[in-house]
Order: C-alpha cells, then structure tokens, then sequence
C-alpha cells in the first residue's frame, strides 16, 4: 500500500452497523455493531460459523438486503461516499461499477436463458458506453482474464454447459466486468474440488494485483483465508469478536472461539486412544433471539466464568492493533 493511498483513509469503512430483522418471533439482530475497513489493494476474509452474520455484514455494503421488514443502522463509507443514506437511483449507479458481488452459488445467479456473453454483456451495457463489438471483446478478455479456457467459444456457451468451476468464473467476470473497486465474494470456493477451488483462488489473487481490486472475501474455510486473505475478521452470533492480520491470528489467536476454531482444522487433529481426532467447539451457537447484550460465547467457552453471564463484552486494545470482545483472551493475552 503506498503512502499515498494509506494518507486517503480506507477505501471501505463501516461503522458501527446493525442489521435487524423483523420475525413473528420479534425482532432479530443479524448484525451488531461491528465494524472494520478495507484498505485498497486488500483481500480482507469474514470469518465465522454458518450463521454468524458474515454474508448480511457484506450485503449490507451495497444494500443488497430485502426491503421490507430489515433496518439497517451505522454507516457505510465507499471511498468517501456514504452509501447507507445514498438515493436508491444513484446507489444502482455504484452496484457493479464500485462495488460488486460474486455470489455463492452461481447455477442460481446465472440467467440457464442467455449466453454466458449476453450476461456479461449486460451488465457493460448498463455501465459502460460500449458498442456492440465492443461489448463482446470486452467480454471475452474478462472471460480470458477469470482463466477460462477458449474464451471467445465459452463467450456463446449457456450456464449449463460449464462445469461448476467455469460458471463461478463466469460470476467473477460478470463482478469485474467495470472493474470495481471492492469485490464481494460470497463464499466463492463452497463445493467445488481442491483443484478447482485453487484456480478461483488464483483468480482473485490476480485481480488484486492486476487490476488492484480490493476483495471482501465470506468464507469459513481457515485454509482458504491462510492461503489468499492479507487480514481476517472473525465472527460470531452477528458480532466481530476479532481482527487482524492472518499470521497473527494464525501464530496468536486472541479470543477463545478463534482458538476454538484454529483447533478444528484438520492438521490440528490429536491424537486419541490411538486414533486422530478433531478438537470441536462443544455446544450450539445462540439462537438468533438471545439476548444480544450478553457475551454470546460464554456458554461454550472453556475459560468462562460466572462473572461472563449477562455481561456484554467489552471491546479491548491488544497489540497489532487486532481487538477482541472477551475478558478471558486466547493464549497470547490482552496486551
């Protein structure tokens, strides 16, 4: 990151943000008060169990949560533009042109109707003065650019006919088609093959150094976040519990339920009466309706005490500039 770019502040800030939703069981908080930013040229990794809140957090960046029975409280700040205020009309300018999403499961975003080319195409057509041939070059280097093999034949190719792997390519040039400054990629590597999964990731790796696209990347495979991601954000039950850069969470995870999660992975298997197993977290997470006000984790938690129950967690300074909402830290300790 250049001296530059770091004196502009972060190209992504949130603030505070709240996601709420309205059930006929009363209202659920999805999202509570968390806040992080996003540096330009950064791939930032939201972490976390299903459920955690980590996909609403990023959907909430570009409002792209159904209107009706949600509020959404804080603030979302693009490159200076705050965008939870935004006009709807001005917002739909900045979806897919400043931000854009790569969904999780591309069989379901894709028109099984149109070309490939055509779908790409629209979205140039809706941002971009192009004309029409230059809608389809531009469209087969975006397909050349993602990796996809005989890109100007794949160009005229319905979803259908692409593997699993080729179609989640196709999303990733349909979200850099106008070439965004923040990339969302909502859990973009879920079923497919290591191989295959590998290559995504190559993907968004070369977008962030080509065409400096800072990444939001939702995920919650740890290998996937060690391999690509430069700093981590780790949820849970709607709230950020801790943050820094990924060595440091790696090498010295501060808050028990990132220490719970490190010690799932598979190479951290122990060893019992003589077979490896994996170390799991006990217990379930909340239910979306407990109380957001107390420490979420407390009754998983192996360093709890009485003093943890109804007491919300506090936010506290560590080293590395990381926080953690816990008074019973992992085994590095609140600095």
């Amino acid at each position: 990151m250049t001296a530059a770019a770091s004196a502009a502040g972060p190209l992504l800030d949130v603030r505070d943000l709240r996601v709420t939703f309205a059930t006929d069981d009363g209202p659920v908080i999805a999202v509570k008060d968390v806040s992080f930013t996003l540096e330009r040229g950064e791939i930032l990794a939201l972490v976390g169990e299903s459920g955690c809140g980590k996909s609403v957090t990023a959907m909430a960046v570009p409002r792209l949560l159904p209107d009706g029975d949600v509020t959404v409280e804080g603030t979302v700040t693009l490159d200076g533009v705050e965008l939870t205020s935004l006009p709807e009309q001005r917002m739909q300018e900045l979806r897919g042109k400043d931000v854009s999403v790569v969904f999780q499961e591309p069989m379901t975003s894709l028109n099984p109707a149109y070309t490939i080319g055509r779908q790409i195409g629209e979205v140039l057509q809706q941002h971009e003065r192009l004309s029409r041939r230059q809608v389809r070059e531009r469209t087969v280097e975006l397909l050349a650019l993602v990796g996809m093999p005989d890109a100007r034949r794949r160009a005229d190719s319905f979803p259908h006919q692409l593997s699993g792997g080729m179609r989640q390519r196709v999303m990733i040039a349909i979200a850099v088609a106008c070439n965004p400054k923040v990339l969302i990629a909502d859990e973009p590597t879920t079923a497919l093959d290591v191989t295959v999964q590998a290559g995504v990731l190559d993907v968004i790796r070369k977008l962030r150094d080509e065409l400096g696209t800072a990444v939001v990347l939702i995920t919650h495979d740890l290998g996937v976040v060690a391999d690509v991601a430069d700093r981590v954000v780790v949820m849970y039950a709607g709230r950020r519990v801790e943050q820094a850069p990924v060595a440091e969470v790696f090498a010295r995870p501060q808050h028990p339920y990132t220490v719970g999660l490190l010690g799932a992975l598979p190479g951290r298997a122990r060893l019992v009466d003589g077979r490896r197993r994996l170390t799991e977290i006990p217990g379930l997470v909340p239910a979306p309706t407990s109380d957001p006000d107390e420490c979420q984790f407390h009754p998983r938690c192996p360093r709890a005490t009485e003093a943890c129950r109804g007491t919300r967690p506090l936010l506290e300074p560590k080293q590395a500039g990381h926080l953690a909402a816990c008074h019973h830290p992992g085994p590095g300790g609140i600095q």
